[in-house]
């Protein structure tokens, strides 16, 4: 399985221990690691190496705050805390990593919706699709699969319009509309940048990279004005040391500064 570790917690690699008997291991969180036995089944061992919780599941994940996410021989999601105790059922067809205390969890019909760490179902799975909570919104897609954000609460504060919308991040959504064109929106839905672009890389160190109907990528400022024009083939976000990479030809990348000068080169 491959497991994506998301906590900023401090993490041991659980391959640095004497675990070269298991089929497989992960990293320390919590004081355990998930192994993987000859019979293919998932268990947690502390950091001396002992198993601490048998090798009973179908595939399991790291350790998060206190929980990880278990899977059964049904192939349903549940999770378990630090003494192997299934606090949460496995009955769920997914269980996401919690972000802002929230999990989100799907059920028998692929309908989204969220619980807490209780195993509590928060917001009812209603929802077609669903992102995890950023800045206290989530993306979710509705019966018409249009994209909206919800509260906390389950409460729609921004309608289900756009054909896309990303997690917030620094206050912003990058949104798609109807005709393919992207833009930004804030957390009122209001909309801050137009839906003119052919793609668009949300704002970082005050510019985004936008694409142009000639697909071709260059940079906006927080004004909505190109500060660079758009003529490179694909660019990365500009650092906080003033620098980007941008692809100059079919195999050719460079650094290039604020002002569009190359600075240096691979």
């Amino acid at each position: 399985m491959a497991a994506v570790v998301l906590s900023v917690v401090p993490a041991t690699y659980a391959g640095a221990q004497d675990l070269s008997k298991w089929e497989d291991s992960g990293y320390f969180y919590d004081g355990l690691a998930y192994v993987k036995d000859a019979n293919g089944k998932f268990g947690y061992v502390n950091e001396q190496g002992t198993l601490v919780i048998p090798c009973k599941f179908k595939d399991a994940y790291d350790f998060e705050e206190g929980v990880a996410r278990v899977i059964d021989d049904n192939d349903k999601y549940g999770l378990i805390d630090t003494k192997g105790n299934l606090i949460v059922p496995c009955k769920w067809q997914s269980i996401s990593s919690f972000a802002e205390g929230l999990a989100l969890v799907s059920n028998e019909s692929w309908l989204y919706g969220f619980i807490d760490k209780t195993g509590k179902v928060v917001i009812p799975c209603k929802w077609q699709a669903a992102s995890s909570f950023s800045e206290g919104l989530s993306s979710v897609n509705d019966d018409n699969y249009k994209n909206g954000f919800i509260d906390k609460t389950g409460k729609v504060v921004i309608p289900c319009t756009w054909d896309n919308a990303e997690p917030f991040y620094g206050g912003q959504s990058v949104v798609r509309d109807a005709n393919g064109k992207y833009g930004i929106i804030d957390k009122t839905g209001k909309v801050l940048y137009p839906c003119k672009w052919n793609g668009i890389i949300r704002f970082e160190n005050g510019l985004c990279a936008v694409q142009d109907a000639s697909e071709k990528w260059g940079y906006m400022d927080e004004s909505g004005n190109l500060a660079l024009p758009c003529q490179w083939e694909d660019v990365w976000s500009f650092g906080a040391d003033g620098e980007a990479y941008v692809k100059v030809g079919e195999d050719k990348w460079v650094w290039i500064d604020r002002t569009g000068k190359v600075v240096r080169e691979e």
